[in-house]
């Protein structure tokens, strides 16, 4: 089980990053993120996307690393850091939720619910 979230979370977060990586080029697709203010990002927001770049190929680490599939982590690291993005992602699902913008509540509320679901597998493997 543990195989198929890790599998999953990192699938998922290879796909928001090349989101990500889209809206730091300047593709018109912004109403998907950022609370959906701006088509084409602005430059802060460019930036912030491609730190999110970043976090997600940690955030993939962890979920493979926590499934076995790679030891690059101290378990306790990764056992941590399961329970940690876990919350994130739950709180994601919140922050998602409440978007004003229709496609980011309705894009990115199920993409956190996954991930935060997939994480939870994770966080809770023996």
């Amino acid at each position: 089980m543990t195989t198929v979230a890790a599998l999953v979370a990192t699938v998922l977060l290879g796909l928001l990053a090349v989101f990500q990586l889209a809206l730091v080029l300047g593709a018109p697709i912004g109403r998907f993120a950022w609370g959906g203010a701006h088509d084409v990002l602005p430059r802060r927001l460019r930036v912030g996307s491609a730190v999110s770049i970043v976090l997600y190929a940690a955030f993939a680490v962890v979920a493979l690393d926590r499934a076995g599939l790679v030891d690059l982590l101290p378990d306790g690291v990764s056992t941590v850091g399961a329970w940690v993005l876990a919350a994130y992602f739950l709180v994601g699902i919140v922050m998602n939720g409440i978007s004003r913008s229709l496609p980011e509540r309705f894009t990115m509320t199920p993409v956190c619910l996954v991930l935060c679901a997939a994480y939870l597998v994770l966080a809770w493997a023996a």
